[in-house]
């Protein structure tokens, strides 16, 4: 392909977010290519085309027509707020799957001791508590026979 941009995107004080295509582009091509990316011909200026609902995420949508087209290997020139390659910002630091970290504290807690139980039983078996003696002083209960010869 030719060392010349083939695209060329920027803003319009009328029509908002503008496309053209060069001499090196053959025409019906970028025609193809810009109808795809959302933009529409503008009939008063031939060769110019204007984004199709430039309110709905305009910017984002232009860059990303610049990018697609990048990917399929043409140049494109873009004004300096249109161009992904120099409004990128910087990577933002990744920040855990909020899911995973949500996981880890269920299995956590899951682990762990209730609060509203007692005490965790002991590992080593319960002391042997003695068994109090028979007091001498009991009374001896004797249990009659009734008439009928059942017991009470």
């Amino acid at each position: 392909m030719d060392s010349g941009p083939h695209f060329a995107f920027g803003t319009h004080p009328q029509h908002g977010f503008v496309a053209a295509f060069t001499t090196s582009m053959p025409a019906h091509l970028a025609h193809w290519f810009l109808l795809r990316e959302q933009f529409e011909p503008i009939s008063e200026q031939p060769g110019l085309f204007r984004l199709t609902d430039p309110e709905h995420d305009g910017p984002r949508r232009t860059r990303q027509a610049v990018q697609d087209l990048r990917r399929h290997g043409y140049a494109v020139h873009a004004d300096l707020a249109l161009d992904p390659a120099a409004s990128a910002s910087p990577p933002r630091p990744v920040r855990p799957h909020a899911l995973a970290t949500r996981r880890s504290r269920l299995a956590q807690a899951a682990a762990g001791r209730s609060p509203q139980r007692g005490p965790a039983p002991s590992a080593s078996p319960p002391s042997a508590r003695p068994i109090p003696p028979k007091p001498t002083n009991a009374p001896t209960v004797h249990l009659t026979a009734s008439d009928n010869g059942r017991s009470r």
